[in-house]
Parts: structure tokens; C-alpha cells; sequence
């Protein structure tokens, strides 16, 4: 069974970084797209960034572009979010999400297969 696990959440000053990893022990990702999703209290869940399986392309919601960088390590099994210039509407729990994506510029935030558990991300001073 795929079962992400997002270790890297914590309380971070506005304006500062934060970078979170997306593990998947014991289990290939070299075939899944790789998502970061989050919802805020109060909030929907939303699609935050996404990278294809190969790493080649990526997608981002508007609220996070040129703030946020996805990036993966297939040979490590693991999905990186690099946070920074974080802002308090940031705050939210943050989960990761894998599925199996058959073309290698596949960035869709939809159809997700495995999730994990979530790991909160607070922005506050």
C-alpha cells in the first residue's frame, strides 16, 4: 500500500522558508504524479502544486506561484515543497497525494489515489 508521510510541518514567522518532504517508504514513485494539497480552517481543500512523474513539468496554484517550488528525488522516493516568502493565509494542514499518471506531463490535481495523514503548516509571528 502507498502511504505518503509529510514529516516537515511547524510554525514559521511571515516571511520566512519552509521546506517539507513527502516520503513514500519502501515504494517506487517513478510511475505517480505527486501532489501537495492543503486546507485552511474554515476552507476547502485546494490544489496547491503538483509534478509529473518524471519531474519535467510541474503546476502551481496561483496563490503560491514563484513562492513555491515542488521538486522530486525518485532514487530517494520523496517529493519536496519548498516554502518561502510565507504568508499567514498559508496556514493550513498540508497533505501529499499520489496517483498513477501514464504521461510524463501529467500535473492535474484531480483523481488522486493515496494520501497521507496531513501535517500542519502555521505562519504566525
Amino acid at each position: 500500500q502507498l502511504q505518503p508521510v509529510e514529516p516537515g510541518g511547524g510554525l514559521v514567522q511571515p516571511g520566512g522558508p519552509l521546506r517539507s518532504p513527502c516520503a513514500v517508504p519502501g515504494f517506487s514513485l517513478d510511475y505517480h504524479a505527486i501532489g501537495w494539497f492543503r486546507q485552511a480552517p474554515g476552507k476547502e481543500r485546494e490544489g496547491v502544486s503538483c509534478i509529473s512523474k518524471n519531474g519535467g513539468s510541474t503546476n502551481y496554484a496561483d496563490s503560491v506561484k514563484g513562492r513555491f517550488t515542488i521538486s522530486r528525488d525518485n532514487a530517494k522516493n520523496t517529493v519536496y515543497l519548498q516554502m518561502n516568502s510565507l504568508k499567514p493565509e498559508d496556514t493550513a494542514i498540508y497533505y501529499c497525494a499520489a496517483r498513477v499518471a501514464f504521461a510524463d506531463y501529467d500535473v492535474g490535481f484531480n483523481g488522486m489515489d493515496y494520501w497521507g495523514k496531513g501535517t500542519l503548516v502555521t505562519v504566525s509571528s
